[in-house]
């Protein structure tokens, strides 16, 4: 199913605006754990992580790279209703990422994190998106391949 490019769209400026998510991942034994974390995207869309392996969500993609990543659109006014703004559950994998450019574009996001990137405890992580899951507004809810997602950054 192909979704509409109004819909691909909303879901691509809710990854390239998106400062934080809510990270699902799975502790052992497979019981859901969603913690806030703070991200970036990368040239290609790849919601991208600063991570510490002291932080239980490291340790559960380390155990199961399965992630799902909540982000919420950042139109909604601060006292609204926030299941009135749009949101996007992203599904997918998680891996490290080591190279400069991934650096560069977290820290330009987010350069208060520059003095911790440095520890040894810290890495990068990138996400593989597989589908997504696009709720923008009532009765607009839109389920959205990868694939296109990934096409629209290219």
């Amino acid at each position: 199913m192909t979704a509409d490019h109004s819909a691909v769209s909303t879901a691509a400026r809710h990854i390239r605006e998106a400062k934080t998510g809510a990270l699902g991942t799975l502790l052992p034994g497979g019981q859901p754990c969603v913690t806030l974390v703070s991200i970036a995207a990368t040239q290609a869309g790849e919601p991208l992580f600063l991570l510490s392996t002291l932080a239980l969500h490291t340790r559960n993609i380390a155990a199961d790279p399965r992630i799902c990543l909540l982000l919420k659109g950042s139109e909604a006014a601060e006292g609204d209703d926030p299941l009135t703004a749009s949101r996007l559950t992203l599904i997918g994998s998680i891996a490290r990422m080591e190279s400069a450019e991934a650096r560069e574009q977290y820290l330009s996001a987010h350069p208060e994190a520059a003095d911790y990137a440095n520890f040894s405890d810290f890495a990068f992580y990138a996400m593989t998106i597989e589908r997504g899951h696009l709720v923008a507004g009532f009765g607009r809810i839109v389920d959205i391949d990868g694939g296109e997602l990934r096409a629209l950054f290219r």
